[in-house]
């Protein structure tokens, strides 16, 4: 989740704009692709030694979350993307990267059940495909169709996972996914805070987003898999902790401390603790409900933990309850080796930026926290700065849209590198033939 102020979209269009610079017809459902088209040849040893590097990626910003007023926000359009995919796919690689962390507009694609506008996406995926890149897929990122509603909607998660069906139907090169990004950030934003699509401020509004998002995400890597079985996810979450500011505090802050674990735990089959056992009964899930996510053990398998770690991840808590950033006081070294510690996967680090001023000494030092970690044992297998741009907004948490840019970005809005987009290439370039962890993990060597 890519904001400068983590503890704090807009004018809801159902845009008749196409991804503008996408043109074309647009039928609804057709179903013949040039992506679908690509015949792509048998990888050579040189390509298969390639896929074994360290996976160097970005990100393109693009949450489309439901807001108050009813309105979308879609960070696509905002950032300039609709009409300038074909650029900022070329300074993906002109920045000497790969992977590619991206979202497809799913307001826009899937129009309804078994409708979808393709024609919007096929020509980027094209392009990617023609560029080498590999996307990392991204099916919900912070909001739903119009027509599904909210993520209190239990009905969601089967029609998403037809909808990653229908994507690797059409796009059948694609490896990497993330069904949903951030299910704790989804359903704290949306389901406690009240800010998001159903805007809810409950320990069961809060269970529920959560128990929907993972089940889709399971459903839809059901669906990923019976088409291509070697099919990598990374679970882009955001790693968090709360630091008790007095001691009246501490019992609720260790409380928070477990919560935060709750979508993983129930994604990567983790048995949570006595007392969220309780939360969760209280706020909801049923024992059935629980016992279904614990049989779905199997699909950890295919599972990268992605972590995600700004400035902002930790805070402190208040003696009124109310909660400040308390700055990097563990980092991402310590933060991360705790998920590691819980989940014993392998690690990606997902996302991570800061404002232009500070950004060049937070890649390096985010660097640094990854390379101890490696030494340390924990297989972490890639780094990701989020975004290629700068982003909008992200000051109040997408809630308050006054077009602030967010100057976070590799690039600025009018696609001119920044210092730290020269520091990341450097980094790149001095590292490209790190191997992806000194560890064999079947998912990645298969």
């Amino acid at each position: 989740m890519p904001y400068i102020s983590k503890v704090q979209k807009k004018r809801r269009q159902r845009m008749a704009v196409p991804l503008a610079g996408l043109n074309g017809s647009a039928s609804l459902h057709g179903k013949e692709s040039i992506a679908n088209n690509l015949h792509l040849p048998s990888p050579t040893s040189a390509e298969i030694s390639d896929s074994l590097r360290f996976m160097f990626a970005v990100g393109i910003e693009c949450s489309n979350p439901i807001v108050a007023g009813n309105h979308r926000v879609d960070q696509l359009e905002s950032t300039g993307h609709y009409e300038h995919w074909k650029k900022d796919l070329h300074l993906v690689r002109d920045l000497g990267l790969r992977y590619l962390r991206y979202g497809p507009p799913i307001h826009r694609i899937f129009t309804g059940p078994g409708q979808y506008r393709w024609d919007l996406l096929d020509p980027v995926m094209e392009e990617m495909a023609r560029l080498g890149i590999r996307p990392i897929i991204d099916f919900v990122h912070f909001g739903l169709p119009d027509w599904l509603r909210d993520f209190q909607n239990p009905e969601w998660p089967k029609h998403v996972a037809e909808y990653a069906a229908a994507f690797c139907q059409r796009y059948p090169w694609v490896r990497f996914f993330t069904p949903v990004n951030e299910i704790f950030v989804t359903a704290q934003f949306s389901a406690a805070f009240g800010w998001w699509n159903e805007q809810l401020m409950s320990d069961q509004a809060f269970v529920t987003n959560i128990k929907h998002s993972v089940k889709a995400s399971m459903l839809a890597m059901r669906e990923v898999l019976h088409q291509r079985p070697d099919a990598i996810f990374i679970f882009s979450e955001s790693t968090e902790y709360v630091h008790p500011g007095s001691p009246a505090q501490v019992e609720r802050a260790t409380f928070l401390n477990e919560r935060r674990f709750l979508s993983l735990d129930l994604l990567f089959g983790h048995d949570v603790s006595a007392t969220m056992y309780r939360y969760l009964l209280q706020s909801g899930l049923t024992p059935d409900e629980y016992q279904w996510f614990r049989d779905q053990t199997d699909l950890r398998a295919h599972c990268i933990m992605g972590t995600d770690y700004y400035i902002t991840n930790e805070h402190v808590l208040r003696d009124d309850g109310s909660t400040i950033g308390a700055g990097d006081v563990y980092g991402y070294y310590v933060i991360t080796r705790q998920y590691y510690d819980r989940y014993r996967l392998p690690v990606m680090h997902t996302e991570t930026n800061r404002v232009s001023n500070l950004a060049v000494e937070w890649l390096w030092k985010e660097w640094m926290n990854l390379l101890r970690l490696r030494q340390d044992g924990v297989p972490i297998v890639g780094f990701t700065w989020y975004g290629l741009l700068d982003m909008k907004d992200w000051d109040s948490a997408l809630t308050k849209v006054r077009g602030h840019v967010n100057k976070v970005g590799l690039y600025t809005l009018d696609r001119r590198p920044r210092k730290v987009a020269r520091e990341y290439r450097k980094l790149v370039e001095n590292f490209s033939s790190f191997p992806i962890s000194s560890s064999k993990f079947p998912i990645l060597t298969a």
